[in-house]
C-alpha cells in the first residue's frame, strides 16, 4: 500500500502540535518535516528544536528532509531530536557517501533527495547505503508549487536504477488526487502531500483518505 507522508510545511504553525496529531489520527503513515536554511533553498523553516517539540504528538515516523548546506554538522542533532529518517540532497555536501554512513551510524534510515535537474545517476555509486530516494517534483523551497510533468519519467528511471534493492521512492511536490495514481504507476512508494492535506480545512483525515484512494485507482492520467 502506498505510504502517505503529511508535510507539515503547509500546516498551521500556530498550532503545530495539534496539526501533527490530527494528521496522525487522520491516517497519515509518516509525518514529513521540511528543514530549510535560506541558503541551500530560498526559504527558512525550522530546526531540531521543532522536531523535538512535535515528537510527543505522534508515534508515526518523522521523515526529516534536510534542505540545508552543509547537512553533516546537524545530522546528530536531528537524530537526537527524534527524526526516524534523515534525507540529504546530493549537492548539500562534498561527500554523499560519508553523509549516508553517518546517518546509518546514528541508527536512522538514510535518504537522498534529487532536485528536478539532478539525474538519478548521481546516486548510482551509493545505492548500498540508501534506504530512500526522494524525487523532488518541484524546485525545493516553497509549498504549493506546480508539479513538473517530466517527473514521471524520472521516477521510472529511479525505479529502474534501484532494481531489486529494498529502497523506497518518495515523491515530494505538487502531489494531489489528480496525479497520485500516475505517480504510483511510475514507481513511487511514498507520496508527500502538504498543501493538499492541510489547506483543505481541519478535516485532514478526509484528505488523506482521498489521496490514498486516488493512489490505488488505476489511471492513465499523467497531468
Amino acid at each position: 500500500m502506498t505510504i502517505i507522508a503529511s508535510s507539515i510545511l503547509a500546516a498551521d504553525f500556530a498550532r503545530l502540535g495539534e496539526e501533527v496529531r490530527a494528521a496522525d489520527e487522520g491516517g497519515a503513515d509518516w509525518i514529513h518535516v521540511d528543514i530549510m536554511d535560506g541558503h541551500f533553498v530560498p526559504n527558512i523553516t525550522m530546526g531540531p528544536n521543532i522536531v523535538a517539540a512535535i515528537r510527543p504528538y505522534t508515534k508515526k515516523p518523522l521523515d526529516v528532509h534536510l534542505m540545508i548546506d552543509p547537512a553533516d554538522p546537524y545530522l546528530a542533532a536531528f537524530a537526537e531530536a527524534g527524526a526516524d529518517r534523515l534525507t540529504v540532497h546530493v549537492e548539500a555536501g562534498p561527500h554523499l557517501h560519508r553523509s549516508l554512513q553517518e546517518i546509518r551510524k546514528l541508527g536512522r534510515s538514510a535518504g537522498v533527495a534529487l532536485n528536478p535537474a539532478t539525474p538519478p545517476e548521481a546516486v548510482a555509486y551509493a545505492l548500498d547505503l540508501i534506504d530512500l530516494i526522494l524525487v523532488m517534483t518541484v524546485n525545493p523551497g516553497f509549498g504549493g508549487q506546480e508539479f513538473i510533468a517530466r517527473s514521471f519519467d524520472k521516477i521510472a528511471a529511479v525505479r529502474s536504477l534501484i532494481g531489486a534493492r529494498p529502497i523506497l521512492i518518495e515523491v515530494d511536490g505538487g502531489v494531489s488526487i489528480d496525479n497520485a495514481a500516475a505517480l504510483v504507476r511510475a514507481g513511487a512508494d511514498v507520496l508527500v502531500a502538504g498543501t493538499y492535506i492541510f489547506a483543505g480545512g481541519t478535516d485532514h483525515g478526509r484528505r488523506i483518505q482521498s489521496l490514498r484512494s486516488a493512489a490505488a485507482t488505476p489511471s492513465d492520467n499523467k497531468s
